[in-house]
């Protein structure tokens, strides 16, 4: 029984290594980091900036999410924008834990509570053990309940 609980841990410490961490151990090219320093920073003009200056990355579920939350959480939101970027994100990885999240937050912008659960579905699916995304688009969906 120890030994399964040793490994269920172990695994559970990899995934949570991996969603964040480039392929191939890489450390993240410059312009991504300061992308992600701007976003933390509440900077979201200067993230668009340095994501559309590598708008080569359009092909990647990360830069299309981020795209769409730097266009959701600017001073005055880009809801459309937003939308558009998680919608190609979750076309490219469809388990994309960040965009699914992210995703269902905006459709509770918009009032579509059904959306929203739907992605809360698709990410109790996709964690293993609960993660990260699904349990802060739970208390968004639980937040947006308790108002209405």
């Amino acid at each position: 029984m120890k030994f399964i609980i040793v490994f269920a841990v172990s695994l559970f410490s990899i995934s949570a290594i991996a969603d964040d961490t480039p392929s191939n151990y890489q450390q993240a090219p410059i312009w991504l980091t300061e992308a992600r320093q701007s976003i933390k920073s509440k900077n979201y003009e200067a993230a668009i900036r340095l994501l559309t200056e590598h708008s080569e990355q359009k092909s990647s579920a990360d830069w299309n999410n981020l795209m769409g939350y730097a266009h959701r959480k600017k001073s005055q939101p880009e809801l459309v924008e937003a939308e558009k970027y998680y919608q190609t994100a979750l076309q490219i990885d469809p388990k994309h834990k960040g965009a699914l999240e992210y995703y269902g937050e905006l459709l509770l912008i918009k009032n579509d509570l059904t959306g929203a659960e739907s992605l809360l579905k698709r990410l109790d699916q996709i964690c293993t053990f609960s993660c990260e995304e699904y349990r802060d688009l739970k208390k968004s969906i639980q937040n947006y309940k308790s108002k209405k």
